[in-house]
């Protein structure tokens, strides 16, 4: 047994080392005076500088946030309210839609992206040579068209986050507080969607999370309208990358770390008042 311990162990140590130390590398050489990426020449800040000076990597960070927040905030929304229609079906009938609903989860990107394209493709152009014609509008790939490709592959996830919330919840729950005279939108917003709010906020940092690091749908979905900071670094990478990505990676780094803690604290701080509120019900009712 303690040799299966250790041996876990020395197996995690070097799994964790095997994962970050590649990002360790490149927060090192974010802070290098020169461009090389192998040689330390010494300490700067001037990436740091010069990446907020850059206006074509902040426009595409720009539209990868915008991206990505309303993405994630209709999807949260959508996946939410589809869950809880999921859930209220038969129980045959909720396998046969789970299962279709994990299709676009295992689909490869490329098919998704492809299939996306040809779908905007398509209707943009019956639109545009009937009623687009007619009216003097034209529809063509951009902002709304990575927007609804982002949305369609973020709303299974959040789906999928919820599903475990919502078999968990006790359903008594929402038919006493009606019994108490509660209306139906009240007893949802007091009752039901307290209990489901771990996996929708579970669901929302995972749909945002996924929009943040999407290049193939992205890539054939967003036309020449509209550019994220995945297609830009893969734009830069036919010439050479600029270690002001390596200063930009480094920010996104800390800043989704900081957010991880921020939302694991609140969330243990929550178990544990929940545990003693329990506790005191308990004890209140012995």
């Amino acid at each position: 047994m303690k040799r299966n311990g250790v041996f876990s162990r020395v197996c995690m140590i070097l799994t964790l080392i095997f994962m970050y130390a590649p990002i360790f590398v490149l927060i090192v050489f974010s802070f290098n005076a020169s461009k090389s990426r192998t040689v330390w020449t010494g300490f700067s800040l001037h990436w740091y500088a010069d990446l907020f000076h850059d206006t074509r990597i902040l426009g595409s960070v720009a539209t990868t946030l915008e991206v990505s927040v309303l993405a994630m905030v209709i999807s949260t929304v959508l996946g939410t309210l589809a869950a809880i229609g999921f859930f209220s079906m038969r129980r045959r009938s909720r396998a046969v839609v789970m299962a279709i609903n994990n299709i676009p989860m295992t689909n490869a990107d490329i098919i998704t992206g492809v299939s996306l394209m040809m779908l905007f493709v398509f209707a943009f152009g019956a639109f545009n040579a009937t009623l687009g014609k007619a009216l003097g509008v034209t529809l063509k790939t951009g902002f709304g068209t990575l927007l609804l490709a982002h949305i369609t592959f973020d709303v299974p996830y959040v789906i999928l986050s919820v599903m475990p919330k919502l078999n968990q919840l006790d359903p008594h729950l929402y038919e006493a507080a009606l019994d108490l005279g509660a209306q139906p939108s009240y007893a949802f917003r007091k009752v039901v969607l307290p209990e489901l709010m771990p996996g929708i906020l579970s669901g929302a940092m995972l749909a945002f999370t996924m929009s943040v690091d999407d290049f193939v749908i992205s890539y054939f979905t967003a036309g020449s309208g509209a550019s994220t900071l995945a297609m830009e670094i893969y734009a830069m990478t036919r010439k050479r990358i600029s270690p002001e990505i390596n200063a930009l990676s480094t920010l996104v780094f800390v800043i989704v770390l900081v957010v991880l803690i921020v939302v694991n604290v609140h969330s243990v701080r929550q178990e544990r008042a929940r545990q003693k509120r329990d506790l005191a019900w308990k004890r209140a009712d012995g």
